[in-house]
């Protein structure tokens, strides 16, 4: 039974390879039309990479969960999580990035024969959550809040964005996601964010008592407001709503 949180932590890493498939076979074709503008298509495949980073986050909560309940902590699961945290919301996201990047740079003024520099900043974020991950593990302190933006958050957020491109009809929306400078700015952002000692909140809850859940009750409830009203694009907002509510209320996780 001990190892059942290890076969968890596993098929957190099964997952995040097979968004790092579907992102790359993309699919993506520029073609330009008669009038001298470029069409896009870009089929479904990066959107199903989002999918299994999310059930990636969805089985890294529970080998958590099942490691406390089955009293099956160990120093290699600590050491398995973190390895399999690194291409479930580190690579994967990484790679969602560089085909965002290749696609805003390919529609670009002879764009597809810029050079592949452009497209290596993506990477920047798979180093720095192998960062934030190593220095996690050697940190005894992070028992019950982090220093700085757990990777599984940021991994959530850029697998969000594919979705909210699919399913968003708004111009500014579509060309913001299409903007290398927006990618450049995000990635900075993030590793910034990921590396950084700021303190952050767990969710995990170790006790019912209100007085040590109460910035975790505040976002679950802007949570489920975001979801009503905003669906997909919850998701960045409640991103922004944890680390504000990070910094300004104290977290106690007892």
């Amino acid at each position: 039974m001990k190892q059942v949180p290890n076969i968890f932590t596993l098929l957190n890493l099964i997952f995040g390879c097979l968004a790092i498939v579907f992102t790359l076979q993309n699919g993506i074709v520029l073609a330009n039309t008669g009038e001298g503008e470029q069409m896009m298509s870009m089929p479904e495949q990066i959107f199903l990479a989002s999918l299994f980073i999310g059930l990636a986050a969805v089985v890294d909560f529970f080998d958590g969960f099942l490691a406390r309940l089955l009293k099956a902590n160990s120093a290699m699961g600590k050491e398995l999580d973190s390895l399999a945290d690194i291409v479930s919301f580190g690579v994967a996201p990484g790679m969602i990035i560089y085909q965002f990047l290749r696609l805003s740079i390919a529609r670009q003024e002879n764009g597809l024969d810029a050079s592949i520099l452009w497209l290596l900043p993506a990477f920047i974020l798979p180093c720095a959550s192998a960062w934030r991950l190593a220095k996690f593990n050697l940190d005894s302190e992070q028992t019950h809040g982090f220093k700085g933006v757990p990777t599984p958050a940021v991994g959530l957020l850029v697998a969000s964005l594919p979705i909210i491109f699919w399913t968003s009809s708004q111009e500014w929306v579509l060309g913001t996601l299409l903007n290398k400078w927006f990618w450049y700015g995000l990635v900075a952002t993030l590793c910034y964010l990921m590396t950084s000692n700021l303190p952050m909140m767990s969710l995990k809850v170790s006790n019912f008592a209100l007085r040590n859940n109460v910035s975790k009750i505040i976002l679950g409830v802007v949570a489920i407001i975001c979801a009503i009203l905003l669906k997909w694009a919850a998701v960045p907002v409640v991103f922004l709503a944890y680390i504000v509510l990070s910094l300004t209320l104290k977290n106690k996780s007892a």
